[in-house]
């Protein structure tokens, strides 16, 4: 009696060269994306902000009240954030590159929490008569905003940031007096300075 020949195994199926090709393609173009820098902020955006925070602060220092003061600066930073997305929009579709791409996105969830955060420090100290402390503040978490967001975006923005922060730590300590100073050179200055330097570099 002969016993039964095994049945060999199953041929394995042949590699598609294609589509593991595409995958290979695809891994690469992600991580690509990943490691990119966001450069659709818009430089002569930021340069904007810039000029009409001028006007901002000496308006803001004509005002009689705490109340008026601070209601023509949330006006500014409605303004300057309406300009800010605008200009970005237009360089992101004459460059070609999407606004809201993956390294888009990280300097977006990097800037945003500080923004909230600041956002709701204005109407506590507000509420509770520390206005004098607000310059600072703002300064200090919109640079820590742009620092934060500023790490998946151009080298400047980060730098930036930094300033900021030191402008907001120097204004905490320094006479209540100065603080439409701080406030001139940081939401207008600083603004100016470095969307010029990110307009020249890499843009617009």
């Amino acid at each position: 009696m002969s016993l039964p020949r095994p049945t060999p195994p199953p041929a394995p199926e042949p590699l598609n060269l294609g589509e593991h090709a595409a995958d290979n393609l695809q891994f690469i173009r992600e991580t690509m994306e990943g490691a990119a820098a966001c450069t659709s902020i818009s430089g002569w955006g930021m340069a904007a902000t810039g000029v009409t925070a001028l006007p901002a602060a000496w308006l803001a220092a004509q005002q009689p009240t705490a109340e008026r003061w601070v209601l023509v600066w949330v006006l500014e930073a409605v303004l300057a954030l309406l300009i800010s997305v605008s200009a970005s929009v237009y360089k992101s579709q004459r460059t070609g590159q999407p606004l809201f791409s993956k390294p888009g996105r990280k300097f977006m969830l990097g800037l945003a929490p500080p923004f909230v955060a600041g956002a709701v420090l204005t109407a506590v100290l507000f509420r509770a008569g520390f206005v004098h402390l607000l310059p600072g503040v703002w300064l200090l978490l919109y640079g820590t905003g742009l620092v934060t967001g500023g790490a998946f975006s151009v080298k400047i923005v980060p730098v930036t940031g930094f300033v900021f922060m030191l402008a907001g730590v120097a204004a905490f300590f320094a006479p209540e007096t100065w603080s439409t100073g701080f406030l001139t050179m940081g939401f207008g200055g600083l603004h100016i300075v470095s969307g010029v330097l990110i307009a020249r570099r890499h843009g617009g």
